[in-house]
């Protein structure tokens, strides 16, 4: 090819390749007026006057109602889950709270992406914050608001991704105390000790009036366990197999979680609870996929969140009687994360 042709090669090169970046940066522009536009829309959920006010008897939760005051924290009262919401002015990817503080996980986006915990009181206003090392994944807070679990993703994006990593803590909500990352912690099967590189740790749930005892997720070398900790120690004891973020029932004498009944590529979660004292595995009936953190409403009843088919960001909040005879029914619309005010 002589010169001039190479030059004229190239320059068609550059005109095709300006074209691409101009039609991008104009698609990216749209879409980006369009979601600013969809949240300045009028909610698609009843939101009540006035600020939200945090009372016991009521449902925490993530709003995810399109329009105005989407990905805020919601509340509703146990009285009433279906009636109007109270909006707080406050957006998290993932909330979870008590009467005494509440935790927000949320993504800061701008030139440098950043993640970040807020600490709120019961006036939703901050009184402490940390930065995260990745994209939040599960909150909890002890019964008492003590003591605050975090987990995110520091490399992949979903548990479904081979070669996913997390990183979990636990954090004293006043400062000091807590643990650090649990990966830390000794990591004990069968008597044995696991110092695999590939040991992931996610989803905590404090034991009620315990304050050295929780039980988390622990996975290694394709295995998944439920493990019990000890704070003072300093272990994760494997007590049961196949356990997705669990969650401990309020009179601590059952565990409900999400059960992989897929595969590791293409997961199916479904909801399941664990005797403790008999080790008998329940796993109930809601046929969908259910990627969330399981709350429970009190001994006998779950709340977990779904997504919503061709509604991207959008989900609701459905429960659960735990009998395997027991069908869901919708508990929040527009809803996501739930956590129970006691």
């Amino acid at each position: 090819m002589t010169p001039a042709g190479s030059r004229v090669r190239w320059g068609i090169l550059l005109v095709i390749t300006a074209l691409v970046i101009a039609a991008a940066g104009a698609y990216a522009a749209t879409a980006f007026g369009r979601f600013q536009e969809s949240k300045a829309a009028v909610s698609t959920a009843r939101v009540a006057s006035g600020a939200a006010v945090l009372t016991k008897a009521s449902v925490i939760f993530r709003n995810t109602a399109p329009g105005q005051g989407y990905g805020t924290i919601g509340t509703v009262p146990l009285s009433d889950p279906a009636g109007a919401r109270s909006l707080a002015a406050v957006a998290c990817d993932r909330v979870y709270g008590t009467l005494q503080n509440i935790v927000c996980l949320k993504t800061n986006r701008g030139l440098v992406t950043s993640f970040e915990a807020v600490l709120l009181n019961a006036e939703w206003q901050p009184t402490r914050s940390w930065a995260l090392p990745g994209i939040p994944s599960r909150t909890r807070m002890s019964p008492d608001g003590s003591l605050v679990s975090t987990t995110v993703f520091v490399s992949g994006h979903a548990y479904g991704t081979a070669g996913f990593s997390t990183e979990t803590s636990v954090t004293g909500a006043q400062g000091g105390g807590g643990t650090g990352n649990l990966e830390d912690f000794a990591l004990m099967v069968n008597g044995t000790r696991i110092t695999a590189a590939d040991r992931n740790i996610w989803g905590v749930t404090f034991a009620p009036g315990d304050s050295d005892t929780f039980y988390a997720t622990a996975a290694s070398s394709g295995r998944i366990w439920l493990v019990k900790g000890s704070m003072s120690a300093r272990t994760l004891t494997a007590i049961h197999d196949g356990v997705e973020c669990p969650s401990l029932s309020p009179d601590g004498t059952r565990i409900a979680y999400k059960k992989n009944t897929g595969g590791t590529l293409t997961p199916h979660w479904r909801v399941a609870f664990l005797d403790l004292a008999t080790g008998q595995e329940t796993v109930l009936s809601e046929p969908r996929s259910m990627d969330d953190q399981v709350e429970w409403l009190d001994n006998q009843t779950l709340l977990y969140g779904v997504a919503r088919d061709g509604a991207a960001g959008d989900s609701d909040i459905w429960q659960i009687n735990a009998d395997p005879a027991s069908r869901p029914s919708l508990y929040i619309e527009h809803a996501w994360s739930p956590s129970v005010v006691r």
